[in-house]
């Protein structure tokens, strides 16, 4: 059942040892620059949306900061994402707020 020790079939030449990549080494993962440019998407929108009181600004502001929020890595801080995501809410509510008639989505004047 089991092989004997005579008839082992491991080549201890061709072994190789595990070892980390390090950053900046080719063979290094790819950092994913997603969550970063979704963020300061979600920012700009969300002071686009508070100046300017464009409530679909407001709107993308909050999908730009969910999608950041879905991709970010566990490293990422979390004191600008949780930021960012408050900054789209207040904008939201604040474009509201001025105006509580319904969105009029800008396509729909064409």
């Amino acid at each position: 059942m089991f092989p004997s020790s005579s008839s082992e079939v491991k080549r201890s030449d061709r072994v190789v040892r595990f070892q980390a990549a390090v950053a900046g080494s080719p063979n290094a993962p790819v950092e994913d620059p997603t969550p970063d440019y979704m963020n300061m998407l979600g920012m700009i929108f969300s002071m686009c949306g508070l100046m300017m009181r464009l409530k679909w600004c407001a709107w993308v502001a909050i999908y730009c900061s969910c999608v950041s929020f879905a991709n970010c890595r566990v490293t990422d801080d979390t004191k600008q994402m949780l930021s960012s995501f408050m900054l789209s809410i207040s904008a939201v509510v604040m474009s509201y707020l001025q105006n509580p008639q319904p969105m009029i989505p800008p396509w729909s004047n064409l």
